[in-house]
């Protein structure tokens, strides 16, 4: 059955760096779309990135310049490398993955969105 296991979270100061990896397994198909999600407390979950099989990536305007997703294609692992962090980004974050028959950002949200499997989660909390 498929399963995705992120870990990686914990507590950091503002400014600090932390990076996020999540393997997903038991898919019968090996291209996926593949992405990371935050929800905080009280508020919607939302989209921070996603990557699709050629390694196409969209970030969120409040990602860009500060976290990147790193993939490795060959062992289905994605990872979230966040720096400069910030209070705001305090949240649970969330990897999702689904199987790819397109290309592009836009096209793996959808993916994401309609057949896509998710993870346990993992806690962020940035202080200060």
């Amino acid at each position: 059955h498929v399963q995705l296991v992120e870990s990686g979270g914990g507590s950091v100061q503002a400014g600090e760096s932390l990076r996020l990896s999540c393997t997903a397994s038991g898919f019968t198909y090996s291209r996926l779309c593949m992405g990371w999600y935050r929800q905080a407390p009280g508020k919607e979950r939302e989209e921070v990135a996603i990557i699709d099989g050629d390694g196409n990536a969209k970030y969120q305007d409040f990602a860009k310049g500060r976290f990147t997703i790193p993939k490795d294609n060959a062992q289905n692992r994605l990872a979230l490398q966040m720096n400069s962090l910030r209070s705001e980004d305090t949240a649970t974050y969330y990897c999702a993955a689904g199987a790819s028959r397109g290309r592009g950002g836009d096209y793996c949200e959808g993916i994401l969105k309609a057949i896509g499997f998710w993870g346990q989660g993992t806690q962020v909390t940035v202080s200060g």
